[in-house]
């Protein structure tokens, strides 16, 4: 009984990566220096330029990179299959399909229905 080793069917095929913790600090700075510097374009936007089109845009942008490094480093999807990958691009795709097509219906309603 003790000689019966489950390991191979734990890692389906594939050895586990250790990340080293110098890894994680920088991921965890990294993902710091995005926060603040959300912050600041918050700031600059709403307060300097009282608001902007790119606004939106801008925080989207910055919280994709944020997600790709959680995604990548903290999940662990940088040293996983590619078909975790694909799965889980599938979903941040269809998640940009639901909002630009949720956007695109509100633009042409105000457009349709504008009394100016």
């Amino acid at each position: 009984m003790a000689a019966n080793n489950h390991s191979e069917h734990q890692s389906a095929g594939h050895g586990h990566h250790i990340i080293p913790a110098e890894i994680y600090k920088k991921v965890a700075l990294a993902l710091f220096v995005l926060t603040l510097l959300t912050v600041g374009f918050h700031y600059l936007f709403h307060s300097v330029m009282h608001g902007s089109v790119l606004a939106a845009p801008v925080a989207f942008l910055i919280a994709a990179v944020k997600a790709s490094l959680v995604l990548m480093f903290f999940m662990g999807l940088k040293y996983d299959s590619v078909d975790n990958r694909i799965i889980f691009a599938l979903g941040f795709f269809f998640l940009f399909v639901l909002i630009f097509f949720s956007a695109l219906d509100i633009w042409t309603r105000v457009a349709v229905t504008s009394t100016l």
